[in-house]
């Protein structure tokens, strides 16, 4: 399907032909009749699969057929890297629609408060937020969200998991009871389904690629020992000089600042994201990796959802990610809206059996290589292995 054959509004057209889209992704293609008919919906579908245009361009059709009288939209998201990421997008469509748009998230200085507060009281048509910034604005009594027609959870699956359940219950107090409701996740577990319930109204479903990494992305897995994979990932980096864009993902931010440290000695354009960075720094590095200007990027997992950067090559995991949620996310980085990208995991000996549960969860048995022979021999791949924890002593009293 393309986007012409859903008789979108003519200056929306004109916007997606200028951002050079024409053929739908599969869930654009199954969300947006649902969401111009006004149903409720919760959709599933794995991350860099065009889950914000799905929701948005119905949206922005209706604001363009009828303009918003106040605010008509609210956005929710786990993260202020997200929130950007949405508003930026809202930007791009509606160019030709003259929709205006805000993200509210913290971190910023006391001119972005009175930004945002302007904005809430001035009634902007679409508010992309993170939930305590929006609850700190709506506990001082001047937002008016009476008017509001579709309310949004992006990322549904990880505001539960970050523990943002009671804030998104909050600021439903503080919404119309007629509206429309959308929920979008990467994933469809338990506490998902529950929470939809006190949220949608006889909703449709939508559930696309649940936990597969995208067809796009070719994935390997390296058994390297510790010792030797910061040497490992200069080499693959240095050896690759057309990979343009590569993420390194790392489980801290310890490891962040040591490999980027170490990295700068044979690729000087390296930089470094964790939570330690202000937002305006974390903002800067992505500006210049978005613009080639820096070609790595080492990071923790605030880089692996809500990014939406074209192009990267290469993802590179550090360490094998806890649970197969969090592998399929950081991979997700590449192959997007079915691009190629590669995708290189280091495993040492204990991680192996970690390692072999993604594989089962994904459906699929990733090629394994030996480092190269200069860094020495390769352990050698034992899913079964597991760490023996030392004795504990037995202590008699005399």
């Amino acid at each position: 399907m393309k986007f012409e054959d859903i008789n979108l509004d003519k200056s929306l057209m004109e916007a997606i032909s200028y951002m050079g889209y024409k053929d739908c992704t599969p869930i654009q293609k199954a969300a947006m009749p649902m969401i111009l008919d006004g149903h409720d919906l919760i959709a599933c579908a794995q991350t860099g699969t065009g889950k914000t245009a799905a929701f948005l361009l119905p949206i922005l059709h209706k604001m363009a057929q009828k303009p918003a009288d106040g605010v008509n939209t609210l956005i929710v998201v786990p993260t202020r890297e997200l929130a950007i990421q949405i508003d930026q997008a809202i930007q791009g469509f509606a160019y030709y629609v003259g929709v205006e748009s805000i993200c509210i998230y913290g971190g910023g200085d006391g001119g972005g408060w009175d930004q945002q507060k302007q904005s809430l009281m001035g009634g902007t048509p679409i508010i992309v937020a993170t939930p305590g910034k929006l609850i700190s604005h709506l506990n001082l009594g001047y937002v008016k969200f009476d008017k509001i027609q579709h309310f949004i959870l992006d990322e549904a699956d990880r505001m539960l998991d970050i523990g943002f359940h009671d804030d998104i219950i909050k600021i439903m107090t503080h919404l119309p009871k007629k509206r429309q409701n959308l929920m979008f996740s990467a994933t469809m577990p338990p506490k998902i389904r529950s929470f939809a319930k006190k949220i949608l109204t006889d909703p449709k479903e939508i559930s696309l690629s649940i936990s597969k990494p995208a067809a796009g992305v070719l994935q390997a897995a390296y058994l390297a020992h510790d010792n030797q994979k910061t040497a490992l990932i200069a080499s693959l980096i240095v050896d690759k000089p057309e990979y343009k864009s590569i993420i390194v993902f790392c489980s801290t931010k310890k490891k962040v600042s040591e490999l980027v440290r170490d990295l700068k000695r044979k690729e000087s354009s390296v930089a470094a994201i964790s939570s330690d960075l202000e937002q305006a720094d974390r903002e800067n590095v992505l500006l210049d990796f978005r613009s080639k200007r820096t070609r790595v990027v080492v990071a923790t997992d605030v880089l692996s959802r809500g990014i939406d950067i074209k192009d990267i090559n290469l993802v590179i995991n550090f360490d094998v990610p806890d649970d197969g949620e969090d592998y399929v996310h950081r991979i997700g980085r590449t192959a997007r809206a079915d691009t190629t990208g590669a995708a290189i995991t280091l495993v040492n000996e204990e991680d192996m059996y970690k390692f072999q549960r993604i594989e089962h969860m994904i459906e699929k048995e990733v090629i394994k290589i030996n480092v190269p022979t200069e860094l020495g021999e390769s352990p050698k791949w034992d899913p079964t292995f597991r760490k023996k924890k030392p004795m504990r002593k037995n202590f008699r009293r005399k």
